[in-house]
């Protein structure tokens, strides 16, 4: 007997050349490098360039997942793209990104898990592969949430930046009795009693405007350590895995205080999580791959290791997946 398994063949990310530091923020918003590091330990971000796009993002991203993995566009059938910043109301964001990259067959389509749209379409590849229903699948969290912030608002407009990140997984038959490997487990989650906490004020349907993003800092929070717990303890038990097994916590990286409270509950030391909201700030869906390119660049992420990624976003959306590397 065999079985499949969604193997990651490559990673990738791309973040744009513009950096705006807190200093930079605070000459046009009532704010401090003080005040901003003290709250969220963001410290800059990137800014996408007039004209650059989600899906440009998106393309820098994946072409360095593919040359990662050692395969051409032509290799992939399943394109997920997790968004909320899409280029366009439609097409999606991922057939945009598909004839970009000169593919014309398989599958395309955008999440919109907010923040935990990389961590949702990761899930979505791995049951698209283990049923047979695609082979090689690029998985993407890419956002310019840069355009949808009020710069006015400085409660807001501090915590977010742009970026890309990509994931090449691909479907591999192996004996039943075969080593775990690639994606183990996903436990997915949405509320959305709790929409009006995190939500853009636009849309197509409500205002036929994009809008901005709002949110209630102080109940995002509240939620955000005990939410996270959730799933990981979820994916944990389902693989029968303790927090001392893994190798790598990658979280969003939303706020330094909420990695760093997760970590805490979920005894996971800080050696072990991985950060970037310093150099990125929130990069919503992004955040998680952009982090799991980095540690893999710097050779921190190791093959065999075991990777825990989580994420939370407006919804409420949470989600975790284990994936052994």
């Amino acid at each position: 007997m065999t079985k499949i398994q969604s193997v990651v063949r490559g990673v990738g990310g791309y973040l744009p050349e513009r950096v705006m530091t807190n200093e930079d923020l605070s000459k046009f918003v009532d704010t401090s490098d003080e005040w901003i590091v003290q709250r969220t330990g963001i410290r800059q971000r990137h800014i996408a360039a007039e004209g650059e796009l989600t899906s440009d993002l998106a393309l820098k991203a994946s072409q360095r997942a593919l040359h990662k993995a050692g395969l051409t566009a032509s290799d992939i059938d399943l394109i997920i793209v997790g968004t909320t910043t899409p280029d366009r109301t439609f097409p999606a964001t991922a057939a945009i990104l598909q004839q970009k990259l000169g593919i014309t067959k398989g599958t395309a389509f955008d999440v919109q898990a907010v923040c935990s749209g990389f961590v949702f379409a990761v899930a979505t590849a791995d049951s698209y592969l283990k049923t047979g229903m695609a082979k090689r699948a690029l998985v993407i969290g890419a956002e310019t949430a840069s355009r949808i912030l009020d710069w006015n608002d400085r409660t807001t407009c501090v915590l977010f930046g742009d970026g890309a990140g990509a994931m090449v997984l691909e479907a591999q038959e192996v004996a039943d009795d075969a080593p775990e490997n690639g994606v183990l487990v996903s436990s997915l989650r949405t509320d959305g009693t709790h929409w009006e906490k995190l939500y853009v004020d636009g849309g197509v349907s409500s205002t036929q405007t994009i809008g901005h993003l709002r949110m209630e800092g102080r109940e995002v929070f509240k939620h955000a350590v005990g939410m996270i717990s959730d799933v990981i303890e979820d994916v944990l038990e389902k693989t029968g895995k303790a927090t001392a097994d893994l190798d790598w916590f990658v979280p969003h990286q939303a706020n330094r205080r909420i990695i760093d409270g997760a970590g805490k509950k979920l005894g996971i030391p800080e050696q072990k999580t991985i950060i970037t909201v310093d150099k990125h700030a929130n990069t919503s869906a992004a955040s998680v791959p952009l982090a799991l390119w980095v540690a893999s660049e710097d050779g921190r992420i190791k093959s065999g290791d075991l990777v825990m990624i989580e994420a939370m976003g407006g919804g409420f959306t949470w989600g975790a997946s284990l994936i052994r590397w």
